[in-house]
């Protein structure tokens, strides 16, 4: 191509692939739900960077969220790992790893803003990977449940549902960090025998017990101090009787409607919540925002101690990630879902 300035910093331009919503989802989300499209980037202005995409996160709460936040037309709300192949922004110099929420996309240009460079000391032999999972936006939503809602205390007992995936399965071991009793829900036997891997004192397959009212009692027939709520629906409404008197629920997800395009409904919790005199608290990790360095911090140290076993499920190829966030949805990884670019 030929350029009558002959300016030697001369660059191709960088075609990324993007995946849009073309239409919002109703009920299970389809493949006529996304369209891959190319994009021709702007050369990287005065403050830009363009990043490289080599991890994408799919997670369940991209499917609300997109109702919310999202026109049809948009790219794919996401969180990705990156490196800076090029910058004009002193801050993200050419070469260093960030977690941006870019989107489900190849490459991106960008002011800088929202980009977290990965921790300076991020240990060679560790993938960066986790930076989407248990040492990033899941394991925090973990730690925060347990610690800011839940105010979960050695000796007391644990209920944790969805609990092979990438936030329950560190909710589970930083719950045994702590010294406490962990009682997991999952949905196969394969996950069930991850969860004993990790250490949680009782673990049941939900959809082959017979009944899960029986399953909880059995668990721990003395009931529940704390619930992490990932699931809602039909589990829920079984888990509130189970709960000890003044016990303490973290509602963190509820995957169980997220697909549904009539409402569920009750049976409702309030008497239960009355006569147990139970607390219940949605949250989102953003809102310690100003914890999170601090808290990375300690979660790498609970991984490099052996404290905190970090499983992934990697799908391999841009091109996968519809099916990949489809496949979450429907539960077929253990651990944190993951795309490698």
């Amino acid at each position: 191509m030929e350029n009558s300035n002959c300016c030697p910093k001369q660059r191709t331009m960088v075609q990324a692939k993007t995946w849009i919503l073309t239409k919002h989802f109703d009920g299970f989300p389809k493949d006529s739900n996304f369209e891959l499209r190319l994009e021709q980037l702007p050369e990287p202005k005065d403050g830009e960077v363009l990043l490289e995409a080599l991890f994408l996160s799919v997670d369940p709460y991209m499917r609300p969220f997109s109702r919310a936040r999202m026109k049809e037309g948009d790219v794919m709300i996401g969180t990705q790992v990156a490196k800076v192949i090029q910058s004009n922004n002193p801050a993200f110099p050419v070469g260093i790893h960030v977690v941006g929420r870019c989107g489900w996309r190849t490459h991106t240009v960008c002011d800088g803003t929202g980009l977290t460079p990965i921790m300076p000391d991020w240990p060679q032999d560790v993938s960066m990977s986790l930076a989407l999972g248990a040492i990033g936006m899941p394991g925090l939503t973990a730690l925060y449940g347990i610690e800011e809602v839940l105010g979960l205390q050695a000796g007391e007992t644990l209920l944790v549902n969805a609990a092979a995936g990438a936030v329950g399965s560190v909710v589970g071991q930083i719950a045994k960090i702590k010294g406490c009793k962990v009682v997991g829900s999952a949905g196969s036997d394969a996950k069930v025998a991850f969860l004993k891997e990790l250490g949680f004192d009782e673990a049941f397959n939900y959809k082959s017990v017979g009944s899960l009212e029986e399953a909880l009692k059995k668990a721990s027939p003395q009931g529940y101090d704390c619930y992490f709520e990932n699931v809602g629906g039909t589990f829920s409404s079984v888990a509130l009787p189970q709960m000890k008197d003044f016990g303490r629920i973290a509602v963190c997800g509820s995957i169980s409607v997220y697909n549904d395009t009539v409402p569920q409904t009750g049976p409702y919790p309030h008497l239960t919540m009355i006569f147990k005199q139970l607390k219940m608290e949605g949250f989102m990790q953003s809102r310690w925002e100003h914890k999170h360095p601090e808290s990375l911090k300690r979660l790498m140290a609970w991984k490099k101690e052996g404290k905190l076993q970090c499983r992934e499920h990697v799908t391999d190829g841009f091109e996968n990630m519809p099916a990949a966030f489809m496949g979450m949805l429907q539960g077929e990884n253990v651990g944190k879902a993951i795309i490698r670019v």
